[in-house]
Parts: C-alpha cells; sequence; structure tokens
C-alpha cells in the first residue's frame, strides 16, 4: 500500500514517515500544500494522510481539488483542531475520516487499516472490471468468460491501475511512479514493454477492452467498438 503524507511540521512527518514505513507501508511526504497536491493528484496513492494548516495551500482546498478531479482515494485529515466544525467542514469536502492533534500512532494505524480493507472490498466487488473483461489480483489471473491467462506482479499491478483510471488517461511517469516508486531508475521504455505484454494478454482472452496509446500523453483503458 502507498501512502502520501501532507504535513507541514517535518519532524512529525519524518516520525509518520519512519512509522509507516516500519509498517511496510510505502511513503511519499510532501511538506506544503502545492506538492501535496501536485502528488494526490496523480492518482497512485491508496491512502492520504493530511494535515489542515499547511502553507500554500490549506488541507481543505487540496481535499475538494481531489474530490473535484473524481478521485476517490481515502483520506484522513490531521489537525489540532478538535471543534466539531472543524470536523464537519472536513468530512463535509470529501474526508473519510478526521484525527485530532496530539493523536495516538496505534490509532492512526488503525484507521488506515481500515480504510485500506475498505477500499479493497470495494475495488473487489466491482472495480476490477470493464467491458467483458475482469481482473482477479488474488491470483494475478486476466479473466473474460471461461477464457484466462495468468499475469505477473508487474503486469496485474498496472493493469490495475489502469482498471481503477479507465475513464481518465495514464501518463508513463503516474505509471513508473505507481509500479517502481519515485526514486526508481525505471523509464519509459519499462512501461512499454509491459502495456505490450498486456496487450498481448488481452487479445488471448478475446477481450473487447484495449490499452490505447495517447501520443504525448499516456495510456487509457477503452472498450473497442469491434473486438
Amino acid at each position: 500500500m502507498r501512502i502520501l503524507v501532507v504535513e507541514d511540521e517535518k519532524h512529525l512527518a519524518e516520525a509518520l514517515g519512519h512509522l509507516l514505513k516500519k509498517n511496510n507501508y510505502t511513503v511519499d511526504i510532501s511538506n506544503d500544500g502545492e506538492s501535496g497536491l501536485d502528488n494526490a493528484l496523480s492518482g497512485i496513492y491508496d491512502v492520504i494522510v493530511l494535515d489542515v494548516m499547511l502553507p500554500k495551500l490549506d488541507g481543505i482546498s487540496i481535499l475538494k481539488e481531489i474530490r473535484g478531479e473524481g478521485l476517490d482515494v481515502p483520506v484522513i485529515m490531521l489537525t489540532a483542531k478538535g471543534e466539531i466544525s472543524d470536523k464537519v467542514l472536513g468530512l463535509d469536502s470529501g474526508a473519510d475520516d478526521y484525527l485530532a492533534k496530539p493523536f495516538n500512532t496505534e490509532e492512526l494505524l488503525a484507521r488506515i487499516r481500515a480504510l485500506g480493507r475498505r477500499r479493497g472490498e470495494i475495488i473487489t466487488e466491482s472495480a476490477l472490471s470493464f467491458g467483458n473483461t475482469s481482473l482477479d489480483t488474488g491470483s494475478l489471473v486476466l479473466k473474460n468468460g471461461t477464457e484466462e491467462v495468468a499475469l505477473t506482479l508487474k503486469e496485474c499491478e498496472l493493469m490495475e491501475f489502469l482498471m481503477l483510471r479507465k475513464n481518465l488517461v495514464a501518463s508513463k511517469e503516474q505509471i513508473i511512479e505507481k509500479l517502481w516508486g519515485f526514486e526508481s531508475e525505471a523509464e519509459a521504455n519499462h512501461v512499454e514493454v509491459y502495456v505490450s505484454f498486456l496487450r498481448k494478454k488481452l487479445k488471448f482472452v478475446h477481450s473487447n477492452i484495449s490499452i490505447n496509446a495517447i501520443r504525448g500523453v499516456g495510456y487509457k483503458l477503452e472498450v473497442c467498438a469491434d473486438v
């Protein structure tokens, strides 16, 4: 699971990053609102931990922008304020959970696990199917009716990412960040290779969906007019 922490108190942000990595999460940290929004809109995160009071752009504005772009990533709001009105504003703006500082780290971890489970249930029930094709992320299998083909882990991760963004274009940069991470040395040709693999496997199961290249932008998953 990849988590974005948007927190301007650097000592707290570093402590949270250490805590989450210790619990086997992949973590990216932003210390201001503008960079936090840029990272959040990449669509690569499974959970976002978002402070309300931030320099350059406040957390509520970030949250509204995220939801305005149609991203349903779970968001936990952090704030030094504990008033009911602040909680209501955050939840009404699209937050999934709310935690007032100072907070117990075990409680934060429990809430992240709960949101991860909730998102997993949603994905399993509906999001990982498109056209006549479904993806089983547990068994790494791509299916169309009785026809199926096994995927490698990276192929499955790429297919999952594209299915979750089926109405949006995914750039090569976003795919690299999601599959290999920000600090990876993976390049655009790595993405092209895995897209090629997936196209062959979609054809093998007679899928009616295709991975279309949007020149100069990235890739988009679409239902074909003809199979």
